[in-house]
């Protein structure tokens, strides 16, 4: 009986996986082919740009002289000679052959790197790494660099970790080290790495194929060899300006803080041996660890941090850093991971605010992110007690998610512990970016925007509540109130919310991922609103006579009204998150504060800013109507995939300031949501899940 209960439970759970599986190899495949489209779709003068440079029509391998006379090819002598060949069949090669090569070349490397694994993973992690693998490379920034530009850094890559971890024998694995070291020197970087962990041969291998090819090239295009090799200082002054955002390595770090001449090629050379002595060091423990695929990503991010120049489609290896482990606490263990795809997938801007004080760090957030990896990063070691288990930092115990039976869903739980700042402060950070590059795309035209706004004020008027322009008016006559409603619009939209979340966090963590996880909902449901029904504001219906009292006086005669335009989409107005916003502060303080004045207080927040936004005219009565509408669902939304926000004790807890029941009956609901201490001194109880 025991056994088939087992066997029951174990179908089952193989069933879920195999369907997550499916799900996500599909998400790689749609990825995949989203990729490919998007640069087979393209007008054939503006794909695969620098491919073309090298072997088009007009490219240098067609055209006589040095490859380098032009600065456009930038790759070594020893690629220029492997590619001379494809030189003839220009308009074969840089087309579908070319981009669907480069995509087998994606799948294989997530493929290696999902069996490189570390030893200690679950089957489910097993199973799953593959597709995860690469989707997340599809995403980042170097591949889709290298699809768009045709580029051929994934080759080096490729042949690192197939000699690493596929090749026969470690005179083959030297061979693919090697072969990639002659197509990009740094890569000659990893022969250290194996002659410190045993891998005599193959450090030999790989320096003895380097050189023999290095030398090939020298002798079948001897110019070309000299202009790399010295004139250049091995590619150092080809391609873009060095002191360019393009070049993310440490010599063009110290250009883009003004440091030029001796002065800065002596001091990028300290700091170049420096990082490659602390990076080698910390490959080769990590290797002797059993974590050789952690060590291949560290000297790798050494690599192109050392590198005289290091371009994005260069950068591959940051995003394989992502399989080392940080952290034992489970609130810290995702920032390191989240950190990582976010600074290879995303771009600086959207990391950082625009405040200058963060700008050297904003343009420099790949190297950051590689000499971390390199050099800093505490990576947790196989034998730590940690390393499968962290320290959990749980306030009680997570509600099992409701939809169990969907594919993935079961994944998504009610979790109860302060997350770790940094990471909750960064996810923010790009959410917001993300909502505002999204909120600005969602753009309609002029035309359909007023159409809609006069739907709207027919609608009102029809039920009675188009006040707009009545109040409007009247808050023109007081140029009192009219300054206090300017005030409270645009000084308490981000203010509020942002002071709850903090309090939240600090006081009442059991309750901020609850708080925080309606808030987003609600906003990304306001998205959908924006791009399925522009709306023009009163402020912008030039034949109503609204007074913009917010904005001042805008040039109605322009098609994009006024310079506030290319701060954010003038006709993302409904619905209103200006109301939106205030009324979900109102509702969480009003559930959340212990005294009646604290959520009395708190109501007038969304009373004074229903009263802002339609008396300066930026909205309508019915775009707060739709805010509402869209926080109603958000915290729906989160009921259905969290459960009830309140908890119950477990058996023999005693509530605060109540003693405990002589019979050990289960004590009171907890208030507020909190988990409150057992008896005998565990501060981490198990609470069982609230009833609905």
């Amino acid at each position: 009986m025991v056994n088939a209960e087992h066997s029951v439970r174990g179908s089952a759970t193989e069933s879920r996986i195999g369907a997550a599986r499916a799900v996500l190899w599909l998400v790689a495949a749609v990825l995949g082919v989203r990729q490919a489209a998007a640069v087979l779709t393209r007008p054939p003068g503006e794909r695969l740009t620098d491919l073309e440079t090298w072997i088009g029509e007009h490219g240098v391998l067609h055209v006589g002289g040095s490859l380098y006379d032009g600065d456009r090819f930038t790759g070594t002598p020893f690629a220029g000679l492997v590619l001379k060949p494809f030189a003839r069949s220009a308009e074969q090669s840089l087309g579908v052959a070319w981009t669907f090569g480069t995509l087998l070349l994606v799948v294989a490397i997530g493929l290696v790197v999902a069996r490189a694994l570390p030893v200690p993973v679950s089957r489910r992690s097993t199973l799953l790494a593959a597709p995860v693998a690469i989707s997340l490379l599809m995403l980042s920034l170097p591949v889709r660099n290298s699809f768009h530009l045709g580029q051929t850094s994934i080759i080096p890559v490729l042949l690192v970790l197939l000699g690493c971890f596929a090749a026969r024998g470690e005179r083959s694995g030297g061979l693919l080290i090697g072969l990639g070291a002659a197509l990009q020197p740094t890569v000659l970087l990893f022969a250290p790495l194996l002659w410190l962990t045993g891998r005599r041969r193959a450090a030999a291998s790989t320096a003895g194929t380097f050189a023999g090819l290095t030398a090939l090239a020298w002798a079948a295009l001897p110019g070309d060899s000299w202009a790399y090799w010295v004139h250049h200082a091995a590619g150092a002054g080809l391609g873009a300006r060095p002191d360019s955002l393009a070049n993310q390595s440490l010599h063009g770090a110290l250009l883009r803080l003004g440091l030029t001449g001796p002065l800065e090629i002596a001091l990028y050379l300290v700091l170049a041996a420096a990082v490659v002595a602390v990076a080698l060091r910390r490959a080769v423990r990590y290797a002797r660890d059993g974590q050789l695929l952690l060590a291949v990503a560290i000297t790798g991010c050494a690599a192109v941090a050392v590198s005289p120049t290091a371009w994005q489609h260069q950068l591959l290896w940051i995003l394989l850093a992502v399989v080392g482990r940080v952290g034992t606490r489970a609130s810290d263990r995702m920032l390191w991971p989240v950190l990582v795809v976010l600074v290879v997938t995303l771009p600086g801007s959207m990391l950082l605010p625009n405040m200058a004080p963060l700008h050297p760090l904003r343009d420099n957030a790949l190297l950051v992110a590689a000499l971390a990896a390199a050099c800093a990063v505490p990576f947790l070691s196989l034998g730590s007690p940690h390393f499968r288990r962290p320290v959990p930092t749980e306030y009680a115990a997570p509600v099992a998610a409701r939809w169990s039976r969907v594919p993935l869903l079961p994944f998504w739980r009610r979790v109860l512990s302060r997350p770790n700042l940094l990471l909750e402060l960064l996810v923010i950070r790009v959410g917001y970016s993300a909502y505002s590059h999204i909120r600005a795309a969602a753009t309609g035209s002029v035309d359909a925007a007023e159409s809609h706004a006069r739907q709207v004020l027919s609608l009102e008027g029809a039920l009675g509540i188009d006040i707009e322009y009545w109040a409007n008016r009247a808050v023109v006559d007081l140029p009192w109130v009219e300054g206090f409603f300017n005030f409270y619009y645009t000084s308490f939209h981000f203010m509020v919310p942002l002071s709850i979340l903090g309090v939240l966090y600090v006081r009442r963590p059991s309750d901020y991922r609850w708080a925080r996880a309606s808030l987003a909902f609600a906003t990304l449901l306001a998205l959908l609103g924006f791009w399925l029904f522009p709306l023009a504001p009163p402020r912008l219906m030039p034949s109503l006579g609204y007074i913009d009292t917010v904005h001042g006086p805008q040039d109605l005669a322009n098609p994009d009204y006024g310079a506030m335009t290319a701060v954010t989409n003038q006709y993302a107005a409904m619905p209103s998150l200006h109301f939106g916003w205030s009324l979900w502060c109102g509702l969480v303080v009003v559930a959340l504060a212990p005294r009646l004045w604290m959520k009395l207080l708190a109501l007038l927040h969304p009373l004074l800013t229903v009263c802002a936004i339609v008396a300066t005219a930026n909205h309508w009565v019915l775009d707060a109507v739709g805010g509402a509408a869209v926080v109603g669902l958000g915290f729906g939304l989160t009921y259905l995939l969290s459960g009830p926000r309140r908890l119950r004790l477990p058996p023999g807890a005693v509530p605060p300031q109540a003693p405990a029941r002589p019979d050990g009956a289960a004590a009171a609901e907890a208030p507020g949501g909190r988990a409150q201490a057992a008896p005998g001194g565990s501060d981490e109880p198990e609470p069982e899940p609230a009833r609905a």
